[in-house]
């Protein structure tokens, strides 16, 4: 069984409301339909409607959806893909490697998961998309990703869910040079707006300031921040 994950971008005018109706009311049946053996989305939903930690640049349009697909082999990939483009302007796929790093329940910052399929998941999502640092060969940013961000990261921070997606490769033409697709769980729109909730901070604004720090000089030695696209999402798991 492989992984999927589409990035989908709609119209770069559509509303929080327009990509929930579409993605959920439209593209989850047809997909469901096709019988997957998961299926996911992450959606710019207005329950999500809080600024990501790293903006959009100016100009272009933030992802919309994120959808996984799970199949058999990828090679049976085009009946999902032809519904998607049914609703995306832009469409890129890949082929991932999975890594479940913390799932809800594994800390104090979540229960395990008591919702049914189809229910949208407490707390709020943040999706990175990260390429290579460009110093970096690619097991050593693997490496270092594995081994250093994120146990620093899920000490210092308050993730109540880690997926780590590896891309193994693009499956769509022009696929930009992900290599990296991060889905994290958060246990409120708080924690990802207050720096002393997303820092662990406890009120202690030297911890924050210490965190922060600790945050930048790690990230900026493990990606390029130019090239980092952060989006604050809401996920929805319709057949786990």
């Amino acid at each position: 069984m492989e992984k999927l994950i589409y990035l989908v971008w709609l119209e770069p005018d559509a509303s929080r409301e327009t990509v929930a109706e579409l993605m959920l009311g439209s593209m989850a049946p047809e997909l469901l339909a096709l019988g997957p053996h998961g299926l996911s989305m992450d959606l710019r939903d207005t329950h999500s409607d809080i600024p990501a930690p790293v903006p959009t640049p100016d100009g272009e349009t933030p992802l919309h959806a994120l959808v996984s697909v799970w199949v058999d082999a990828v090679d049976y990939r085009q009946p999902y893909e032809d519904v998607l483009r049914g609703a995306a302007t832009t469409l890129v796929g890949y082929q991932v490697v999975e890594s479940l790093y913390t799932d809800y329940g594994d800390n104090q910052w979540s229960t395990p998961r008591d919702w049914p399929d189809g229910e949208r998941s407490p707390g709020v999502l943040t999706v990175a998309l990260l390429q290579q640092h460009p110093d970096l060969t690619y097991e050593e940013w693997v490496t270092r990703w594995h081994t250093r961000i994120s146990p620093i990261t899920a000490q210092i921070q308050p993730r109540s869910r880690y997926v780590r997606n590896a891309v193994h490769r693009g499956i769509t033409a022009g696929a930009p040079p992900f290599r990296g697709i991060v889905e994290e769980a958060w246990p409120s729109l708080e924690h990802v707006t207050d720096p002393m909730l997303f820092y662990c901070a406890d009120g202690d604004r030297e911890v924050m300031n210490a965190h922060v720090t600790q945050m930048i000089n790690e990230i900026t030695a493990f990606i390029d921040l130019g090239t980092l696209r952060s989006v604050t999402m809401s996920e929805w798991i319709l057949k786990s």
